[in-house]
């Protein structure tokens, strides 16, 4: 059962990983696109415009569902965290209470960075 929940975390880990990942990508998407679309004026190019307008609203939208599944799993953190520092205060399990903090903490800060 401990190699069970070492490799959850371990997975949870790397997707958290290609989140922080595809976040990167879709900002630099979105800049991308804002560059074409500013060339494009420029130069009057208006097919350059429109797909640079395309790129920065298909980055944004990928930058706003990344940051609303951080957001997510910040919110179930806290959730579980709160659930298990609560049964270790009610069961005196002190280990348990503080691992609940910590997790629950950790959710806040998730939500936090991905409000």
């Amino acid at each position: 059962m401990l190699k069970r929940l070492e490799r959850k975390k371990k997975n949870k880990e790397k997707q958290k990983t290609r989140n922080e990942l595809g976040s990167l990508g879709s900002s630099l998407n979105s800049a991308m696109g804002t560059a074409k679309e500013t060339v494009g004026k420029m130069t009057g190019a208006t097919s350059l415009q429109q797909s640079g307008k395309e790129d920065h609203a298909a980055g944004e939208t990928e930058n706003k569902a990344a940051q609303t599944k951080g957001h997510a799993e910040g919110m179930t953190d806290q959730i579980a965290g709160k659930k298990d520092s609560m049964m270790g205060a009610m069961t005196g399990d002190k280990k348990q209470q503080t691992s609940g903090n910590m997790r629950e903490d950790k959710g806040q800060a998730e939500k936090k960075m991905n409000s």
